[in-house]
């Protein structure tokens, strides 16, 4: 969570939470961002399409981010997956697609309409024609600029990436910083997110493929960080035997921090799960999905979430949740990805609405 609402500048506030967004959720009855149509393999980035066109998985929207605008209402970060030139099966195919990075502009947290321009592509950032994915935005300072941390993906996930960022002054336009935020010889880094501390360290948390979520900490601001020892949250229970990843974290008042993260229980399911931790780097799991598969949208998965409040309007605080979701209807339990939503039931109403609803 980034609310630039209740400050704007680079502090522990941007991810206080008032309230626990809680374990009991209720999907939306639409989409949120949809996917290309196959037949609109190289779209504009504000482009909107019927929910009736045909859709097999060749094109995807991913990795939704979100900011809560100083001035009022929100934008939305996310990752589209198309066909790469020669690779045709696109996100299907997914280690030899292109991805980029829009956003979409929503004034209540429930609507969005995509807007023109593309935030970041992978030429941009030095990826050639693979992929950038995962923009975490989050402010610098106290000027109001912002910045960008994202994976550059010069190739499959075999090949060295690199978490790297850019900056902007609208959130619009942005530059890409000279160098490599975080990068190993050999490693695979994922999904980052940024968690400033009471001490003006900034927390980077991020996937290393093969282990699961890891921490680097930065004393400079966020250009350079340094890996922290030990596993953040590793892999192997039984919704997150495969891999956990894309943790979103939110402090709690007096109590903490709880993360919620996307963890593959095999290839082809993934759920929404939730830990806690005092310190922000011992965590301990939940052992219950908080969504598990189940529309028909996200029949098969589950994954990659962010978390904002809505506004309040002098009633209870209602979270909302944009995760990406998966049909499973193209061979091999994978399928169209789209961004799905989610809206926390109202706390008084808790007990009597089940999470799966």
């Amino acid at each position: 969570m980034i609310n630039l609402a209740s400050a704007r500048a680079a502090s522990p506030a941007v991810h206080r939470a008032t309230t626990d967004p809680g374990r009991a959720w209720l999907r939306d009855v639409e989409i949120v961002v949809d996917a290309p149509p196959d037949d609109d393999a190289n779209p504009l980035p504000e482009a909107q399409w019927p929910s009736t066109a045909r859709r097999s998985g060749v094109c995807g929207a991913v990795s939704p981010r979100m900011i809560a605008l100083p001035t009022g209402g929100f934008r939305l970060y996310y990752t589209q997956i198309l066909p790469r030139a020669g690779f045709p099966q696109g996100a299907n195919d997914y280690e030899n697609s292109t991805a980029r990075i829009l956003s979409a502009i929503s004034p209540d947290g429930i609507h969005f309409v995509p807007e023109p321009g593309v935030r970041l592509s992978p030429a941009m950032a030095g990826a050639g024609d693979f992929r950038v994915a995962s923009g975490e935005v989050v402010p610098v300072g106290n000027g109001g600029r912002l910045r960008m941390y994202f994976e550059c993906n010069p190739g499959s996930h075999a090949v060295t990436n690199s978490i790297r960022s850019a900056v902007s002054d609208d959130g619009l336009t942005w530059h890409v910083e000279p160098g490599d935020r975080l990068q190993t010889t050999g490693v695979n880094y994922g999904s980052p997110r940024i968690l400033f501390l009471a001490d003006g360290r900034i927390r980077l948390y991020c996937l290393e493929r093969g282990r699961g979520i890891i921490s680097a900490v930065s004393s400079d601001g966020g250009t350079t960080f340094q890996l922290e020892p030990a596993i953040r949250l590793a892999p192997g229970d039984a919704h997150d035997a495969v891999v956990a990843f894309a943790p979103e974290i939110l402090q709690l008042r007096e109590a903490g921090y709880v993360m919620y993260y996307a963890g593959y229980e095999s290839p082809g399911r993934a759920n929404i799960l939730r830990a806690a931790s005092a310190d922000g780097l011992h965590w301990t799991k939940e052992a219950t999905p908080i969504l598990a598969p189940g529309a028909h949208w996200d029949a098969v998965k589950c994954s990659e979430m962010c978390l904002f409040p809505l506004p309040q309007n002098g009633a209870e605080v209602r979270w909302r949740m944009l995760y990406e979701a998966c049909d499973g209807t193209s061979p091999n339990a994978r399928g169209v990805w789209r961004i799905a939503g989610a809206t926390s039931v109202a706390e008084s109403l808790r007990g009597s609405i089940p999470f799966t609803a």
